[in-house]
């Protein structure tokens, strides 16, 4: 049996879960997320709780249970609280910039790399360093963060690049002077 698949999800206040046939949708002050649950799965709503049951317990759908469980609350709490991730810029001339709901990161290349605003995402900078990115979706949310981040990963002799906040990154020796 699963551990995490078996605990019930208690929802926040202000959060609503409907099934319909396949379709979860889970309804709170920040907006409506929606998923597919396989059929393999049952969904019960009681008392302000979510349980996620499997219809018949076999290695595959073991694998399955917390996942699924965790994607009913992920949701759960993006509606309600949302998500948030920052990342740092780090190096000699490397700034953020927003340019309207876009935003456009000089990181050492010729052109600054420009990002479009994804429905469900919002960028907010601060100071030219630091960059946030929030949405209610945290798949999504994760995705932008690593897309931007892979446009220049923190190299490991300096250190330049864009980082997590709060991401430590392992420095190496350079060549040694030979004498």
């Amino acid at each position: 049996m699963s551990r995490i698949g078996k605990m019930p999800i208690a929802l926040p206040k202000g959060v609503e879960v409907k099934k319909d046939g396949k379709l979860v949708s889970v309804k709170g002050p920040k907006g409506v997320l929606t998923r597919e649950i396989p059929d393999t799965f049952t969904v019960t709503i009681e008392n302000n709780h979510v349980l996620c049951m499997p219809k018949v317990v076999s290695a595959d759908i073991k694998a399955l249970w917390g996942l699924y469980r965790m994607l009913i609350q992920n949701m759960a709490i993006g509606v309600s609280d949302g998500y948030k991730i920052g990342l740092e810029v780090v190096g000699v001339g490397y700034k953020a910039e927003l340019k309207g709901k876009d935003l456009k990161v000089a990181c050492g290349y010729s052109d600054p790399v420009n990002f479009t605003c994804l429905p469900g995402i919002v960028f907010t900078v601060e100071g030219q360093t630091k960059i946030f990115i929030e949405g209610i979706d945290k798949e999504l949310v994760g995705r932008v963060a690593s897309s931007i981040r892979s446009v220049r990963p923190p190299e490991p002799y300096k250190g330049k690049g864009i980082r997590y906040i709060g991401e430590v990154v392992r420095s190496k020796a350079g060549k040694a002077a030979v004498k």
